[in-house]
């Protein structure tokens, strides 16, 4: 859980003990007819909505009793001391109803971000640390704070052809990105165990991902389109094959560089509702060297689509902190994590995913 500085913590008491003693001031001397009554009244306003039911309950009470005060100074007469009193305690009692109110709404809402949250680890759970020969790391970055939840995925599986993966973007946000996910997910993990190749991968997540569409699920064909780069690694790390349909392209890094791997032959998203024209020969997958130390890098479009204030987009090759050797995965899904932020200055418009994948030095095991 995130704390505020100390600093920050006392904002609001000086902000209320502000206003109280400014409104006193005005009541003993302003020119009459004026009075400092509104600031005072506006005192409890500024502790409910801003500081604990506790405190704002003392903040209304002082208010309350230093309106007959000041009132009793300036000597006036009973009945306008009675009514500046209920004007006080009337916005003071609204002021701990608002507070309650915002107390509900924060635990309501923190309550859903954390149902939703639960839901998206649930369906996309952290990969393992190491797969056969292969370090992984991830990282996803939220493109609101307060949002936690959307439509990228990631998975890392080892299989009987190898170590495959996948990242992807569904298209849409919140529950329904999430349910959407699951599917693309699901389809993965189990025809990753069983197609003889990356790009009958694809064509039977397609087919999985069209009868979901079909059942009244979540993916619907005209909408809910996942771009993505499917990977394999073989089992002794030495080659990757990639298909990618529709999705940003991946990156070699080694020796202090980055390449970026675009496709031989560009193919559809999946679950575009397409399959009736799409090729019916198989596409040969794209095959890279993985040198022992290297890694590679799979991103989504919150990386490749990041906008600099002058609307410049994000090139992973072209910055030079991106050209230096990394000493293991996380390192790369950090150093790529902090770029970004820096490109950006903060501000992500789309979710951010990052997976990376690399070759452990074997030789000296044992």
């Amino acid at each position: 859980m995130k704390v505020l500085h100390p600093t920050l913590t006392k904002v609001p008491w000086v902000l209320a003990a502000l206003v109280l003693v400014v409104g006193v001031l005005l009541n003993l001397f302003a020119p009459q007819p004026y009075t400092g009554l509104p600031l005072l009244a506006a005192a409890p306003l500024v502790a409910g909505a801003m500081l604990s039911f506790r405190s704002a309950l003392a903040v209304v009470c002082v208010t309350c009793v230093v309106s007959v005060a000041v009132d009793i100074e300036r000597g006036r007469p009973a009945t306008p001391l009675l009514v500046d009193l209920a004007v006080v305690g009337t916005i003071g009692v609204l002021a701990l109803a608002v507070n309650r109110l915002i107390a509900r709404q924060g635990r309501d809402l923190a309550l859903a971000r954390d149902v939703a949250e639960a839901a998206q680890r649930a369906v996309l759970p952290d990969p393992p640390r190491v797969v056969g020969p292969l370090a992984v790391a991830a990282g996803y970055t939220a493109a609101h704070a307060e949002a936690r939840i959307g439509g990228d995925l990631f998975a890392v599986q080892e299989t009987p052809f190898g170590v495959r993966m996948i990242i992807g973007d569904v298209r849409g946000k919140g529950i329904a990105a999430v349910a959407a996910v699951a599917v693309a997910i699901g389809a993965f993990r189990q025809e990753a165990e069983h197609a003889p190749t990356v790009d009958t991968l694809g064509r039977r997540m397609d087919e999985a991902m069209a009868r979901a569409a079909a059942q009244g699920g979540p993916v619907i064909s005209t909408e809910g389109f996942t771009t993505a780069v499917l990977a394999e690694v073989s089992a002794d790390g030495e080659v990757v094959s990639l298909v990618n349909r529709g999705h940003p392209p991946p990156y070699l890094a080694h020796d202090g560089r980055l390449v970026r791997l675009d496709p031989t032959v560009p193919q559809l998203p999946l679950g575009v509702g397409l399959g009736d024209i799409a090729p019916a020969d198989p596409v040969a997958a794209d095959v890279v060297r993985l040198p022992p130390g290297a890694s590679l890098l799979l991103v989504t479009d919150g990386v490749t689509e990041a906008r600099d204030r002058r609307g410049t987009f994000y090139d992973p090759v072209a910055s030079r902190r991106m050209r230096r050797r990394f000493r293991d995965p996380d390192a790369l899904v950090d150093a790529l994590t902090d770029d970004v932020g820096r490109w950006t200055e903060g501000e992500h418009e789309d979710d951010m995913a990052i997976l990376v994948v690399t070759r452990r030095d074997l030789s000296h095991a044992g």
